[in-house]
């Protein structure tokens, strides 16, 4: 199989400039070690941080031979930072951070001989992140599924590749499923692709089957930017942030009704985690992008890695059709 050579897969030493999003509740040990065994770069998702769950999903990654990596939440990571030494006695490769200050982290992720990768949702972000120190960012647009700002992938990783210039690597991430969109973000001036709402329809994403159907079955018209399934678990997110989930019954009834959740916010929130607890689609959330509509069934990880490099290519290569000699 060809594969692809940037300055991400240098700077990391992985096969394919592919990176699994650490996604909480769905990039769990064993697809974390799929894609990195398939020759990406698989990121746990240990998100807000429970040590309780991290011990065993990192305990689980120590031995993998080849690089692997932690998603970590830093608002919520800020205020434990125990969390992070945590997941650095494991020994990733790499930590990478999201939504919020990222100067305290640099150095004790230095110190440990790991890379840092920041995502990031505009050029401001990006600018604070790389001067901060990160190795490299995400650039994260709006289509993707999960919290996000309000800016387009189209327009945002050229904006930032602008900005940054041309040595500073960058990952794309939002709206891409496939391999048209990892050749959509190169010719946008990224070094790799960073896929979320494709791995959750992965047999090793830890959501059930029915969750994954779901998916499956969703369009990018199914989905809807909203801030209801933080407020009812009690997550205070930064005020600019909202996030892109399936849409549901819970969804239709609290959109908009946003005031009338808050006031009766403690017993929904007893009733969501039951919902939770039942994997109740029609309540819980589903936090999958507009890249829906492209995902039609489910596969492992490692089919998706190997298809969707094959598809870069091959895309890469139809590209040469529009050159006159």
């Amino acid at each position: 199989m060809s594969t692809l050579s940037t300055a991400l897969t240098r700077l990391l030493n992985i096969q394919h400039p592919l990176v699994l999003a650490p996604m909480g509740g769905v990039s769990g040990a064993e697809l974390t070690r799929a894609v990195s065994q398939a020759g990406g770069l698989g990121l746990l998702g240990a998100s807000y941080g429970d040590a309780d769950w991290m011990r065993p999903q990192l305990s689980a990654l120590r031995d993998l031979e080849q690089p692997w990596g932690v998603g970590l939440v830093m608002f919520t990571v800020a205020r434990r930072m125990e969390l992070l030494h945590l997941a650095l006695d494991y020994g990733p490769d790499v930590v990478a951070l999201s939504f919020g200050e990222v100067k305290p982290f640099i150095q004790p992720i230095h110190s440990n001989g790991a890379k840092v990768i920041v995502q990031v949702h505009d050029v401001d972000q990006a600018i604070v992140a790389h001067e901060a120190g990160a190795d490299a960012l995400i650039v994260q647009g709006a289509e993707a599924g999960g919290h996000s700002l309000k800016r387009a992938s189209l327009p945002l990783f050229p904006a930032v590749r602008d900005a940054l210039g041309e040595t500073v690597i960058l990952i794309g991430a939002g709206g891409i499923a496939d391999g048209r969109g990892v050749a959509a973000a190169f010719d946008l001036g990224m070094d790799g692709a960073m896929l979320g709402t494709r791995f959750l329809a992965s047999d090793e994403a830890i959501p059930s089957l029915k969750v994954k159907q779901r998916l499956v079955d969703a369009v990018a018209s199914d989905t809807v930017r909203t801030r209801i399934f933080d407020d009812v678990r009690g997550i205070s997110w930064p005020a600019p942030y909202s996030g892109r989930a399936i849409a549901n019954a819970f969804s239709t009834e609290w959109i908009g009704k946003e005031a009338a959740l808050a006031a009766d916010v403690e017993a929904l929130g007893q009733a969501y985690s039951q919902a939770l607890a039942e994997d109740n689609v029609d309540i819980r959330a589903i936090w999958a992008g507009e890249v829906s509509d492209l995902i039609t069934n489910v596969q492992s990880a490692e089919t998706i890695v190997h298809t969707t490099i094959r598809e870069t290519v091959a895309q890469l290569q139809r590209q040469q059709r529009y050159l006159i000699n």
